[in-house]
């Protein structure tokens, strides 16, 4: 068998008794540290052996460091921490960066003689195997500096590479295993990287990489952590009382941890518990010999007790060496052990109001395959890669969003609390328009990812205004902001935001569908408006008033298939992160749930000449080297014809502009707005804004169930209008930090009153009449019967008449009720035989009228006219008046 693969206790074994295995250890020792040394013996020699072919070679692998979040201010460029994410709380520190005293410490309670071996101090190591052979437990004080910094990248090792839990605890115990055979081979392996290390890397180097990655306690490594996290300092700035603390806490880090002064080793610090005189012998003495009082006794040993003791060896240490003075001794031993514990923030939590927007981007990292492959492999690059990921945030935004959240919005609303009652929720998102940008998100809720508070309505780690995947959020019925797609549809068909169409509120009884299949109104569902019954009008103002039955109108006339591919391509999928699905008309009025981040970049691809761009939280990322990586990659690209885009602008300004749905959410300060409001039923309420800038959803509704949120008064305003007193005060931030230019002008082809010809019905029956007319793009309406000669149902008039009109106007049909008479033309004739005539033509009513005086008259009575007039139709039972001329009027 090759000698690599020879256990210790195979070299070992043919040893006999407790001095061969001292002589091996003394050989092994003196044989790799001075080689010039002569040996002899055959088991002196193949222990040799074994121990040279030993693996030397240690690769030191990156420490594990924390990932800071970070905000720039963009008017000084100055980036402010927002939340870290560790397993280990570390910062590494230069060797000039840490207090000398911090090593004078270190030194003489670890070891002493570290600058003058080469990685194995001979006495202590020897001791620790005569030990270990004997049984006993763990070995103490025989492992150097190098020797210990050996263990902690192996340990290391293990957490950054263990894939299960099983894994991590038999790696760790084959790291730190120190007793019997397998203790030695773990010892002697630790030496032979311990001398490795030594000739690659000089003794300063070791020191610092030793300290840099120590655990001093639960999550806390390094010790600049360690001073900070303990003392509030960093490690340049300890003093001799402090390091002497910090370095006892490293012979054993969780029972030294000044973090827990419950433990049950270390008391109370409130002066309750009396430390035990056996551990503080140093102080024993120096009572004993009238240095210190009792008094001073006393309030240096109660409290901390366990580390009070180990800090007094340390300082006992350093004494012996030299390194301090006596006075200095002395007053570090009689001060009470003080600590000040600074936690580092750690998590969302501690983003305070942007714990939404930090959540968000915790799961971007977490999703994106620019962090790693694999998911594991990307929470180990936010909790253990020590990046620095500035991002998106603008506080200039999310201060004021902030503000404008909590005057408005609870954090519940009592009865609505569960998916039975519905439970209350608002969020907002802005948007940087020409970049993708987020600048803020808010929500009405306390973040937490405590599981106990699951059911708490005050509560929620979810982030509303994400989707599932970056949010864990399903999204919300998008309501009428959805009518936007339709709108674009409208236009990219060629129709003008002006034409003419019937937005009377009826039963639609179809609409065409090429991608699945036409949708057929089977139960004559007639779906109603918000207010109203609807009117003949246009797009324009369809969208102003937010009418459903104007935009099913529209939509009847187009296909929802392509609807649905303007929703995607605008960037809008479900929650769920699936398309959009349009299936009926319900569709068409936001019946999809949509994350209020997908809408607000829709909206913002109509404020940015029609591109889109994809939403994206970080700007930069830099690695632990300082080197920059590559973020989240995201895109920019034209999907709407910036016609197209400006034309929708031009409808969506009518909407916040007074007497739009919009206009609460407007703060009016002379930006040019476009934007879009949106119900769902009573349980989802919207609004979307936008300047050239920035656009910005608000949403406010049911995060779980469908409580009635038009019913609960919430802070003396109704639950449907607190999406505006959100709105609005976010509005006036965005415009005053980033401004907003007038839209562009909208294409003449598309703003045209369109015209069309009204064919002539006269005469056809009514239903070929309505056929005609509808399948001319015209709606019909049946006026009241009139006098005609033609039969009963034959269309006698229509109105308007025939010839060029809007597109989309209702015509009037008014049927014959076939009782109509053509009155004859009797003038010229005597009175008497007019009279006679009428009434021989079925007129039983008729009657001398008006004389006009004639002096060139005959004197006989002539007919100049009738009422009602010659050849007009008119009923057999109206009365006809017969005027005349004569020389002489009666």
């Amino acid at each position: 068998m090759p000698d690599k693969n020879r256990t210790a206790s195979g070299v070992l074994g043919g040893i006999a008794g407790l001095v061969g295995l001292s002589a091996v250890a003394g050989v092994l020792i003196a044989a790799t540290v001075t080689p010039a040394i002569a040996l002899s013996g055959a088991a002196a020699s193949g222990a040799i052996t074994m121990f040279d072919n030993l693996p030397s070679v240690l690769d030191i692998e990156k420490l594990m460091l924390p990932t800071t979040l970070y905000y720039t201010d963009p008017a000084s460029g100055q980036s402010s921490e927002l939340a870290t994410f560790y397993d280990q709380n570390r910062s590494p520190v230069q060797f000039d960066q840490i207090n000398p005293v911090m090593y004078d410490a270190i030194l003489s309670s670890e070891d002493p003689r570290f600058y003058q071996h080469g990685g194995i101090d001979l006495i202590g190591t020897s001791r620790a195997i005569l030990r270990n052979a004997q049984g006993g437990g763990e070995t103490q004080g025989g492992s150097s500096i190098s020797q210990q910094y050996v263990k902690n990248i192996l340990i290391q090792r293990c957490e950054s590479n263990a894939a299960t839990e099983d894994e991590l605890n038999a790696c760790f115990t084959e790291a730190t295993q120190s007793s019997g055979t397998d203790g030695i081979q773990r010892k002697l392996q630790e030496m032979r990287y311990a001398i490795a290390l030594e000739q690659r890397y000089s003794k300063n180097e070791i020191l610092l990489g030793y300290l840099n990655i120590a655990n001093f306690g639960g999550l806390t490594y390094g010790i600049d952590a360690a001073s900070k996290y303990y003392f509030g300092v960093p490690a340049k700035d300890l003093n001799l009382a402090q390091a002497a603390t910090l370095a006892g806490i490293l012979q054993n880090p969780n029972t030294y941890r000044l973090d827990q002064p419950d433990n049950a080793s270390n008391g109370k610090p409130d002066g309750t518990v009396t430390a035990d005189p056996g551990q503080l012998a140093a102080l024993d003495s120096l009572l004993a010999n009238g240095t210190i009082t009792q008094e001073q006794y006393t309030n240096a040993a109660d409290g901390y007790t366990a580390t009070k003791g180990r800090q007094l060896y340390v300082l006992s240490r350093m004494l012996s060496d030299g390194k301090i003075t006596q006075a200095q001794y002395e007053e570090a031993a009689i001060a009470p052990i003080t600590p000040n514990i600074t936690p580092l923030a750690g998590g969302c939590a501690e983003a305070g109001g942007s714990a939404y927007f930090c959540q968000y981007v915790k799961n971007v990292i977490k999703t994106d395959p620019a962090f790693g492959a694999t998911k594991d492999d990307r929470i180990k690059t936010l909790q253990r890669g020590g990046l620095k990921i500035y991002t998106t945030l603008d506080l200039r935004v999310q201060l004021p969003a902030e503000a404008a959240m909590k005057e408005w919005t609870p954090t519940s609303v009592d009865g609505m609390v569960d998916a039975s009652t519905g439970r209350f929720g608002a969020a907002t998102v802005s948007i940087e328009a020409s970049t993708g940008r987020v600048l803020s998100i808010t929500q009405n809720t306390k973040f937490s990812e405590d599981g106990s508070l699951a059911t708490d309505p005050n509560y929620s780690s979810l982030v509303y205004a994400g989707d599932e995947k970056y949010g864990t959020s399903g999204g919300f019925e998008a309501g009428s902001t959805f009518k936007l797609f339709t709108l674009v549809d409208w236009l990219e068909k060629g129709n003008s935001v002006n034409a003419t169409v019937n937005g009377v509120n009826r039963v639609f009884k179809r609409m065409t569908n090429s991608c699945t299949g036409d949708w057929i109104n089977t139960d004559n569902t007639k779906v109603a408006n918000f207010s109203g019954n609807g009117y003949v009008g246009t797009p324009m103002q369809f969208t102003r008033d937010s009418l459903n039955s104007g935009f099913f109108a529209m939509a009847e006339k187009l296909d929802l298939c392509d609807i649905q591919k303007v929703a995607t391509k605008m960037g809008v999928t479900r929650g769920d992160d699936s398309p959009v699905v349009m299936d009926n008309q319900f569709s068409v009025i936001g019946s999809n749930n949509v994350a209020p981040i997908a809408m607000a970049g829709a909206y913002a691809t109509v404020a940015n000449n029609g591109i889109y761009c994809q939403p994206k939280v970080i700007d930069r990322v830099v690695d632990s080297d300082g080197n920059e990586m590559t973020p989240p990659q995201t895109t920019c690209s034209q999907v709407l014809d910036p016609k197209i885009a400006a034309t929708a602008a031009y409808a969506l300004q009518g909407v916040m502009n007074s007497g739009g749905t919009g206009s609460p959410g407007n703060p009016y300060d002379g930006t040019p707005l476009i934007g879009k409001t949106g119900t769902h039923e009573d349980k989802q309420t919207w609004m979307i804004e936008s300047s050239t800038k920035v656009t910005t959803a608000t949403w406010v509704g049911n995060s779980d169930g469908a409580g009635d949120i038009f019913n609960p008064y919430i802070n003396g305003t109704q639950g449907s209008q607190l999406r505006y007193r959100i709105a609005a005060p976010i509005q006036e931030a965005v415009d005053s930090a980033y401004g907003g230019d007038a839209f562009p002008a909208p294409d003449s082809s598309l703003t045209r009153q369109t015209l069309t010809n009204l064919p002539n019905v006269v005469g056809m029956s009514v239903d070929q009449a309505t056929k005609t007319l509808e399948a001319a793009g015209f709606s019909v309406t049946q006026g009241a019967a009139v006098d005609a000669t033609d039969a009963a149902g034959i269309v006698a008039a229509q109105s308007p008449g025939p010839g060029s009109v809007a597109a989309g106007t209702t015509v009037t049909l008014s049927p014959s009720n076939g009782q109509g008479v053509s009155v004859p033309d009797v003038t010229g004739r005597e009175v008497d035989k007019a009279l006679s005539d009428l009434r021989a033509a079925g007129f039983g009513s008729a009657a001398a009228g008006s004389c006009t005086a004639d002096p060139n008259s005959d004197g006989k009575r002539v007919v100049t006219s009738t009422s009602p007039a010659a050849n007009s139709l008119t009923n057999r039972n109206t009365s006809i008046t017969v005027n005349y001329s004569t020389k002489t009027c009666p």
